[in-house]
């Protein structure tokens, strides 16, 4: 038998280690590094027939104005009547968490605000977009062709890269006492973990007994670090190191949690969740078994029938969701009414978990 080189069996074993455990920056943001909304309100023409109409003012004044400034000023709304391809729609676009630059493309994101019944085709004229404050300035210019793409709601659409950066954003992620705050995530929040997190970044330095640690958990949702003098002149990298350790998976615990997606009809269950005694009747449930006899034939199967599944066949003193989701599964109930189920029992305060909807 041919020995696996030594050092290769450590580097592996090293990889393997790592891949089964979760670094900080997958269980926390970074404040400072927040997601900003930038909103605006415009004009889509070109549209075949189905925009708001000469009647509807709202979209009409503008137009007149805009038709105004690029020509001819003598245009009212009134003048307007006849025109059904033009369509008031609400702007909003967000810009990255790690900011932007000048210059800098995003997709804008379109929702018609009158009685346009569609907009197909259509192209947004050249508008500005603004932060969500009245105050704010004005950080970008948005138009281009309006792509619809769920044809169920035609009357809501995106522009790719539609929207133009005319101004820098920066993140701001060192306060004034040159510290950073890590903000856990809801899914993972807790004083187990924060408490964790703090111990393994204080870990990572060197510090007399006398000294104060760098990291400490303010709450079950925040951990502040303060950055030593000697990396405040240039933080990133420090800032790269703490995001970069990795966290041991048993160490974090994320509680009971039930993630509903009712548009793909999938349940995920986190955990061994439970739930209290209840009883369940749902449009006529039928469970069916089929027990081959002794010498099976696909064209002669014993088939049983039975109008209930057991939950706690052992007498264990308690029912695990997931029994619950098999033996819905084995009655043959469908994924919406799994959900429906579900939601029901959250209702009735029999679900020991946390009910999350996508």
């Amino acid at each position: 038998m041919r020995l696996m080189n030594p050092i290769i069996a450590t580097v592996l074993l090293l990889i393997a280690s790592a891949a089964q455990a979760a670094e900080i920056r997958d269980l926390v943001r970074l404040k400072g590094s927040e997601t900003s909304k930038l909103t605006g309100m415009g004009l889509v023409v070109g549209l075949n027939g189905t925009g708001d109409g000469g009647k509807f003012l709202p979209a009409m004044r503008p137009l007149a104005e805009m038709i105004g400034h690029l020509g001819d000023p003598n245009v009212v709304a009134a003048e307007l009547q006849n025109v059904k391809n033009v369509a008031l729609v609400s702007l909003s676009a967000e810009l990255p968490a790690g900011g932007v630059r000048e210059g800098d493309r995003i997709d804008v994101h379109v929702a018609a605000m009158g009685a346009a019944s569609s907009l197909r085709g259509g192209r947004l004229l050249i508008i500005p977009m603004k932060g969500p404050l009245r105050s704010s300035g004005v950080y970008a210019f948005a138009e281009g062709a309006v792509v619809v793409e769920d044809e169920e709601h035609p009357t809501v659409g995106v522009i790719r890269g539609g929207g133009q950066l005319t101004a820098d954003v920066f993140s701001q992620n060192v306060d004034e006492f040159g510290r950073i705050t890590l903000v856990l995530r809801d899914e993972v929040a807790g004083w187990r973990v924060a408490t964790t997190l703090a111990g393994i970044i204080n870990s990572i330095e060197s510090v007399d007994e006398d000294s104060p640690t760098i990291a400490r958990a303010r709450d079950q949702k925040n951990v502040v670090v303060q950055i030593p003098p000697a990396e405040r002149h240039d933080p990133a990298t420090f800032i790269a190191l703490i995001l970069s350790q990795y966290v041991d998976p048993g160490l974090i615990d994320t509680g009971a949690r039930v993630v509903i997606n009712e548009r793909t009809q999938t349940i995920v269950i986190n955990g061994e969740v439970q739930i209290s005694p209840v009883v369940i009747s749902h449009k006529g449930l039928t469970i069916t078994t089929i027990s081959p006899e002794a010498e099976p034939t696909a064209q002669n199967p014993r088939v049983e029938q039975r109008p209930w599944a057991s939950l706690d066949p052992h007498r264990r003193g308690g029912t695990k969701l997931a029994d619950l989701i098999e033996a819905l599964k084995q009655l043959q109930v469908e994924a919406d009414d799994r959900i429906a189920i579900l939601k029901e029992i959250h209702k009735s305060g029999s679900l020991h978990a946390q009910l999350i909807f996508e």
